[in-house]
This record gives C-alpha cells, structure tokens and sequence, in this order.
C-alpha cells in the first residue's frame, strides 16, 4: 500500500513483503542468538544465559524491525520497546518449555538436538510475534504518526476544470 502526503511518498509494505523482512532480520537475530544461548550457557545456567540474550536480541530486533522490517525508517520509540518486550517474553517462555521438555526426556541431548529444538520453538514464537508486531505494536505507529506529525488525512479528491482561467476580478470575489 502506498500513500502519498505533503508531497512525499511514503510505503508501507504488504504483509508478505514485511514478513519476508521479519525472517531475515528476526531469523537472523534469532540463529545468532541461538549460537550465543549455547556458548554462554556453558558458563552459566541455561535460563539465565537465554534471559540475558533475549534481552539483547530483541532490542535489536525491534531497531530492525522498526527501520526496516515495516517500513517506519526510524528508531523505534520506547513504546514500542516495551510492547515488543512482552511478546519477546512470551517466545523466551516458548523456548524455555521447549528446552526444559528436551532435558526430562533425554538425559544428555547432544548440541545438535538442542539446537533444533530451540530452533523450532523460536520459529513457532517467531511467527506469533510477528502477527503481533505488525497488527499491534506498528501498525498503530504508523496510523499516528501520519495523522500527528504529517497533520494530514487521506481524503479522495476531486478535480475540477475551469474552461477558462479565472480573471482577477473573479479571483477576488472567490476569496
């Protein structure tokens, strides 16, 4: 969808195109972090290695997504920081349940294992936290700041053709 204001044009994009952007950045925020859970939970306990890390991870997922993944081209606000958070919070339990399930019913997994695990339950939370991204936390932003910082409104127009130009008595008297 495209509108055009003030003279500027500005996209948004449709929601394949946004999800696409959601994978690259999200996804790859997501297998960094994958890695980075590993190496650090080696010398800490688990959990406390994937709180740390989605932290991290999801502040700069949000930077991403705002700038990039739905088309905002700015820093996100700490609003959108905050509501962010709490569906960062609901993939970092979707992950933590999917690991500790992996630990009660095999005694030692191998590296490999867990990380498709982990892997798998950060896709399934991936995917809700998108819906939740853009239906929510952007796209209200967006609706905002056009209408606040643009100080206009999408209105259909209509034209209308002199068959003439007016003179500058007919102009005097329209004002």
């Amino acid at each position: 969808m495209e509108t055009v204001q003030n003279g500027q044009q500005a996209t948004q994009p449709g929601a394949v195109t946004a999800f696409a952007r959601f994978v690259l950045c999200g996804g790859g925020v997501g297998l960094a972090s994958s890695f980075a859970v590993g190496a650090l939970a080696s010398w800490i306990p688990w959990v406390l290695a994937n709180a740390l890390i989605t932290v991290v991870s999801t502040l700069l997922a949000t930077e991403l997504h705002a700038r990039f993944t739905f088309g905002a081209g700015e820093r996100a606000s700490r609003r959108q920081h905050a509501q962010s958070a709490g569906s960062a919070v609901a993939a970092y339990a979707v992950t933590c349940v999917a690991m500790l399930t992996l630990q009660r019913l095999v005694a030692a997994p191998d590296p490999m294992l867990e990380q498709v695990v982990y892997l798998s339950a950060s896709a399934l939370a991936g995917v809700a936290r998108f819906a939740v991204l853009r239906l929510f936390v952007f796209a209200r932003n967006r609706s905002q700041a056009a209408g606040t910082l643009r100080g206009a409104r999408t209105l259909p127009a209509t034209v209308v053709r002199a068959s003439a130009p007016a003179g500058p008595a007919e102009l005097c008297r329209a004002a």
